[in-house]
């Protein structure tokens, strides 16, 4: 036990439960090691570990749930902090705003909207802690009609490297604000942020799977598709390497295959019957070409829209790779089934691509560092060491998608999605790699969270 002030905090160390329970990561390939750890379940918990790192000579390290560990660089010489504020979600439905403390993940986020007609911002996982997802940009499964996640943030809750807990927004501390939106962190610990919510009467949502064998006949309907997609559509299309496993369904373990999901959004009763068009119009073609293995794409709400993806809910060993691309045209998508279809074995579990356009391509005012993506798709693949392949054949099939896409790759990122340390990373301009640098130095002048900063995010 170590004292701040009169505010203990219990610091945990190898071969401790404790430390065992603050340094879990949801990528199993990524463990992290710290030289000391704890669980912060309060801002004075968080200033106590603060204050302890800086009479130690340790700097200073943060996560919630641990999805973003395989970007993480060594800890041996830090203190992370693990942020599981015990504080509920707080909705209020007249501002449309929900006041989300760190460590929440986003499934309780959407479960405390829901009640009010509203939805959130959220990715494909429920189980992604909600505020390093905001504040890393955040491509959410509404993404083209809400743009990034990160410009839904309306307020920050913060403790900075002097022990001040601040909150800011757009009048009170700018500088600060826009810098924590996108910038890549090291600005300090996150104790809650404040997110807009939407409206939502209804969703269609879901996925269809066909053979891979499909896929040179379906993308090409998809990819044209896309290029007069409206806003209200947020598609992906990903070939999937299942392993043979209870909770997938059998029909899916036969082989490999190509997969179609989304969500299609209603913002007032009056849009429901725009949406189910919009979805027929997307499914119509895709099914007449070819009947689906299975197809769950149904009228919901909100509520059903994390599942729509059909993340892993527990963790998992995962390598990867990502890109952002430009417009791929038929040859593309023809390069992209090069690389994941058209080989005797993937060692990939997962190759997609994402849609991205509308609302993403746009930096609203006052947005943060990060405010728009500048891509029509966002390419993400990913294996499971054991399941497909050994490591080494992960990594070269990930190097062997990345030459095949190399004539679309834009040389950016979108940060929640970059999947590894030594990945070629890149979301922001060097001018506001050189603001948030200032920011930096103002908020944190010994450069006590200088190692939880992302590469590419400062010019230092």
């Amino acid at each position: 036990m170590t004292t701040a002030g009169e505010h203990p905090v219990a610091l945990a160390r190898r071969g401790e439960a404790a430390y065992r329970a603050a340094t879990r990561v949801f990528n199993l390939s990524a463990p992290v090691a710290p030289a000391v750890a704890v669980t912060a379940r309060s801002a004075e918990e968080i200033r106590a570990a603060i204050d302890h790192a800086r009479t130690a000579g340790l700097g200073v390290r943060v996560h919630a749930t641990g999805h973003a560990a395989a970007t993480a660089r060594p800890m041996d010489h830090a203190l992370l902090i693990r942020t599981e504020l015990a504080e509920e979600v707080v909705v209020d439905p007249q501002r449309g705003i929900a006041r989300v403390p760190a460590g929440t993940r986003w499934g309780a986020v959407v479960e405390a909207a829901a009640p009010h007609g509203l939805a959130a911002p959220h990715g494909s996982s429920p189980t992604v802690g909600a505020v390093g997802y905001l504040l890393g940009g955040g491509l959410s499964m509404y993404a083209r009609h809400t743009g990034l996640a990160a410009n839904s943030v309306r307020a920050v809750e913060l403790v900075t490297a002097d022990g001040e807990l601040r909150r800011v927004d757009a009048t009170h501390d700018p500088e600060l604000f826009h810098a924590l939106r996108g910038g890549g962190g090291g600005l300090g610990v996150v104790t809650a942020v404040e997110v807009a919510l939407f409206p939502v009467a209804g969703v269609v949502t879901g996925a269809a799977f066909w053979p891979a064998a499909n896929a040179e006949r379906l993308l090409p309907i998809w990819r044209a598709w896309t290029a007069r997609a409206p806003r209200e559509v947020t598609t992906s299309v990903r070939v999937m390497n299942l392993p043979s496993l209870p909770e997938v369904p059998a029909v899916l373990r036969a082989g490999p295959v190509v997969c179609l999901d989304g969500v299609v959004i209603a913002p007032g009763t009056e849009d429901l019957d725009t949406a189910r068009r919009q979805a027929a119009d997307l499914l119509g073609p895709l099914r007449a070409a070819t009947a689906p293995l299975m197809d769950t794409w149904h009228e919901a709400g909100p509520l059903a829209v994390p599942e729509t993806h059909m993340d892993p809910p527990e963790p998992v060993p995962v390598l990867g790779d990502h890109l952002l691309l430009g417009e791929l045209g038929d040859e593309g998508v023809a390069a992209f089934l090069r690389a994941t279809v058209d080989r005797p074995r993937s060692a990939l579990t997962v190759a997609e691509l994402r849609q991205l356009g509308g609302s993403l391509a746009e930096a609203p005012a006052g947005s943060g560092a990060l405010g728009r993506l500048d891509a029509h798709f966002a390419y993400s693949g990913a294996g499971v060491p054991g399941f497909g392949g050994t490591e080494e054949e992960i990594r070269a099939h990930c190097a062997e998608v990345r030459t095949h896409l190399g004539p679309w790759d834009t040389g950016r990122t979108a940060p929640t999605f970059v999947a590894g340390l030594e990945q070629p990373q890149g979301h922001l301009t060097s001018e506001t790699v050189l603001a948030v640098d200032r920011v930096r130095a103002r908020v944190d002048p010994e450069g006590l969270f200088r190692g939880d900063i992302a590469p590419g995010c400062s010019a230092a």
